[in-house]
Formats: C-alpha cells, structure tokens, sequence
C-alpha cells in the first residue's frame, strides 16, 4: 500500500499561516507605535494566544476521536494537569516576593500554617523538571486510564462517561486545601518566567510565538501519526473495532498509545495557557470545559485536524464577542450553534468548504427514448 502525504496542501498553507503569525504578532505588537492603527496591545495578543492554546487541546481531541473514535469528555482534565504544572513553577519562582516574603513556601501554603514544602512540589523550580512534568503526568494518567478502560472494552457513551467522571473527580480533589495545589483559588500571582517579567509586552509576544510553535508542531506530529500505517489502523478501529480485532491487531493496545500521545498534547497547550492568562484554578477541570472542546472540533470539521484548530479559534472568538454583547444569551447561541452543526453541518466547515470546492462530475448524457419502430424484437427460440 502507498504511503499517504503526510502534509497536505491545506496542511501547508495551516503551517504558513502560523509561521506568519508568530513573526508578524509580535512586531505589530512591539515595533508598531501604539498610536497606530496596525499595533496590536498585548491584550489582543494574550487573548489570540490564548485560542491557539485552545486550538492545541481540539487538535488532540480530534486526533483520538476524529481518527480512532474515541469520544473524550474527559481532555480538559490534561489539559488542566499539564497547566498545573507549570502554576507550579511560575509558583516556585516568586520566592521571597510574595504576600508573605517567605522563600521556600506559597503564599497560600503560609496562610494554612504549612511548615515543608510538599512531595509533589520538589523539583518544580527547575523549568526543565517542569516541562517534563507536562508531559509526563497527563500521559501516565491517561496511559493507566486508557489501559484499564480499552482492556476491559469499554467504548461508545459508557466511555465518555468514564472520561467525563474522571475530570470530575480531580475536579473535587484539586478543590480540597490538602492536595497543596491552592484549593478553591488555585495557582496565581505569577511574576516572571525564565527570568523575564511575564507582564512586559516582550514576554507576552513570546509566549504567542511560543503557542504558534506549539500549535504548528502539534499539527505535523498528528499529521505524521494519521499517514502512517499506525493510523490506518486507528481509522480502521474506528470504523470497525470488531473485524480490526479479529485481524489480529492489539486493539487496546493501539488506543492506549494514541489517547496517551493526545493527553501529552493537551498537557502543552495547558502549560502555555497558564502564563498567558495568569492563573490556574480546580475550574479548569469542569467537565463543562471538555464538552466545549468537543464541540469546536464538531463545528471546524471531524477528522481534519486543521478544522479542529480552526473550529476551537472561531467558535472562542465566537464567545469572545457575544459574552460582550449579549452575555445572557450566550450558553443559548453556542448550544444553538452545536445543534445547527450536528444536523446540518455533519462534517464541519471543513466538510462544506469541501462540498463547495469539490470539482462536479460530469452527468452522463440521457438516453435517448426508442420509438416503436426502431425497437429491437427477441430472436425467436427454435424449438
């Protein structure tokens, strides 16, 4: 069998425009006179920057449920882990500048009388230790998840409900004072990030280029997974778990791998995520967030991988403008906007653009009826 292209001409052009945004964002931001009219403030790149976060979380999710059927409710809870990693060490690296000038503790750690660091905060003043932990706590959660749900084949609506249980769960965890993350008020009041003021101009147009880089790496390593021979497998389990199986193929063992790479990829969007908007809280595990992510995949296109990216960038756009104009109704419109895509709109705006743009057959001329005279009668049969 032929080796599938794995970068697409629409691949291409996805890959070009983050280049030229992750070089042009921070000029218009930095280079351009305040006065003018092409400067960009470093709210609007801290708020494009954050989309392009969000944009990394859909194209994990499509990668697993657009690709081998996975319907995850549960990605906002990587998503979240791998921001409370790097809450953790932007934490770490206030020291003695807090509220309560106390080194080696947080702030909210003095106020509930904690005398030792944490466990599970050694090691989080080092960034290379932190970046690590991105990846490494939401891919080990979800490779044991994954392990003893696709063993004991768990698929369909009960799997979604798992994963949905399973953000819900950290979700009341990280609420509780005890776990150390900082309870109810989570992670904030971050002051700097490699040593740079994570307020200045400067680092905000870094981090967006960083989120850009993210992004576009993102997309070539789904895009790498999805034309190999491992994701014609993915799509063949998609498309029948059972006759998969019974090939002989390791079926559990092949989800296990693309939901553990998926979380890994969700845990970097929430590491950039963090710096940009300046906190991390329990919030960010409600399964309302999840679900939202499914949705910007379905409305950008299913399967596509740059119309999950795309789908999450309009639709928080989307959500951007109507929560300023009409701010009470816009659960209504995004509600409206999924039930509008899932009946007419089934593949996305990809999957109509491709209806649009596709070339037209041409229909084969219509038979010209026979008039009775020049009918064609049977041969007779000898008898």
């Amino acid at each position: 069998m032929p080796s599938q292209r794995i970068l697409s001409g629409r691949g291409l052009v996805f890959l070009a425009v983050l280049v030229a945004a992750a070089v042009l964002v921070p000029v218009l931001s930095l280079a351009v006179p305040p006065a003018s009219p092409f400067h960009l403030s470093a709210y609007a790149v801290t708020l494009v920057g954050k989309y392009l976060c969000y944009a990394l979380l859909a194209l994990a999710l499509d990668l697993v449920w657009g690709y081998c059927g996975i319907l995850s409710l549960g990605h906002g809870a990587f998503f979240a882990l791998g921001g409370y990693a790097m809450g953790m060490y932007l934490m770490r690296q206030i020291g003695a500048r807090g509220t309560y000038a106390n080194p080696n503790l947080p702030d909210f750690m003095v106020f509930l009388n904690w005398h030792d660091l944490p466990v599970t905060w050694w090691g989080f003043s080092s960034f290379t230790y932190a970046m690590a932990m991105v990846l490494l706590v939401p891919g080990l959660l979800a490779l044991v998840f994954g392990y003893f749900a696709f063993r004991s084949r768990v698929t369909g609506v009960y799997l979604s409900i798992i994963t949905q249980a399973l953000t819900y769960a950290l979700l009341l965890a990280f609420f509780r004072n005890e776990m150390g993350f900082g309870g109810n008020n989570g992670l904030t009041d971050f002051k700097d990030i490699l040593g740079f003021d994570i307020q200045s101009a400067g680092t905000r147009a870094a981090l967006f280029s960083a989120s850009c880089a993210a992004l576009a790496l993102g997309y070539v390593v789904a895009a790498a997974v999805t034309a190999s021979k491992f994701g014609q497998v993915l799509v063949a389990i998609r498309d029948a778990e059972s006759r998969t199986r019974f090939l002989g193929y390791r079926v559990e063992t092949y989800k296990a791998a693309v939901f553990t790479l998926s979380a890994m990829m969700a845990g970097v969007a929430g590491a950039l995520y963090v710096p940009q908007v300046g906190i991390i809280n329990p919030g960010e595990f409600a399964p309302a967030n999840s679900i939202e992510a499914v949705i910007w995949v379905a409305v950008g296109g299913r399967g596509t991988l740059v119309g999950a990216a795309l789908g999450a960038v309009l639709v928080n756009w989307g959500k951007t403008f109507f929560t300023g104009v009409f701010p009470e109704y816009w659960l209504f419109l995004l509600g409206g906007l999924f039930v509008g895509v899932t009946l007419f709109l089934p593949q996305g705006i990809l999957g109509l653009v491709d209806r649009l743009t596709a070339p037209r057959r041409p229909e084969p001329p219509a038979e010209r009826p026979v008039a009775p005279d020049e009918q064609v009668l049977p041969a007779p049969v000898a008898e």
